[in-house]
């Protein structure tokens, strides 16, 4: 457990309760990278939570939703937070929803019930009450949950003018295993329809926007600004893959 602190940098408080849930939330955010790096380097991700730990807190990288909130939900209850996995359906491109276990999410229980989520990328950066129908607001966003059936929708709006509603995804209440994500956790590693094997990807959230290395193309974004610069050759991309996540790849 102090090796994954020393890893998030945090140094704050370790009660249960709302603050230090933020505090580990945004450092595991700005800290650990998302990334899908070992997919193209050909390299199986088991679902093994003590090896989700490793390859973030020893090895000093990132993953995908499975690996990251599942390393995540690790040190949370090691902190004796109570917390439960949930299963999420991400939009499909033509905006229908994804299949279950789709997406990895948490739940943790304090006075009252958060969404926790470090694995999602650009979305949220604290967590969200768990509370329908409230609108919350995070830097440039609004982010709310509403009830479908028995399923919940997360959803986010830009704070412009005309901007509208968008789905992050559909999610329910049911506790689940990690072991019932392992077909979706496959698919995704190995299907040509998954977002995760078309292009590398390794991003992290920053105080004020977010930092992305999207295939060759690195993207900045920050308070109304958004930067890109294509990368010259495969020796530039790894060394900024170490100089701005510092991950070293394989």
């Amino acid at each position: 457990m102090a090796a994954y602190l020393a890893r998030l940098g945090y140094s704050g408080s370790l009660m249960t309760n709302a603050e230090p849930l933020r505090g580990l939330h945004r450092a595991h955010l700005f800290r650990v990278p998302f990334e899908n790096l070992d997919i193209h380097l050909g390299r199986k991700i088991r679902l093994n939570q003590a090896a989700f730990v490793r390859k973030v807190v020893q090895e000093r990288r990132g993953g995908f939703c499975y690996e990251l909130n599942g390393a995540f939900a690790a040190l949370l209850d090691a902190l004796r937070f109570r917390l439960t996995l949930l299963s999420a359906r991400v939009p499909r491109d033509d905006g229908s929803d994804g299949p279950e276990f789709d997406h990895l999410t948490l739940r943790v229980d304090l006075d009252e019930p958060w969404l926790v989520d470090v694995g999602f990328g650009d979305s949220f950066v604290d967590p969200l009450r768990l509370e329908i129908g409230t609108e919350q607001q995070q830097g440039e966003r609004r982010f709310r949950i509403l009830a479908m059936g028995d399923s919940l929708r997360l959803e986010a709006r830009p704070e412009t003018q005309h901007g509208e509603w968008k789905t992050e995804y559909v999610f329910g209440l049911k506790t689940r295993k990690l072991a019932e994500f392992c077909a979706m956790c496959s698919y995704h590693q190995t299907s040509r329809e998954s977002p995760f094997t078309r292009k590398r990807v390794c991003s992290r959230a920053t105080e004020d926007g977010r930092i992305t290395l999207s295939g060759m193309k690195l993207i900045t974004t920050g308070v109304g600004v958004r930067e890109e610069r294509e990368l010259g050759s495969e020796a530039e991309w790894r060394a900024v893959l170490k100089e701005e996540f510092g991950v070293r790849c394989p």
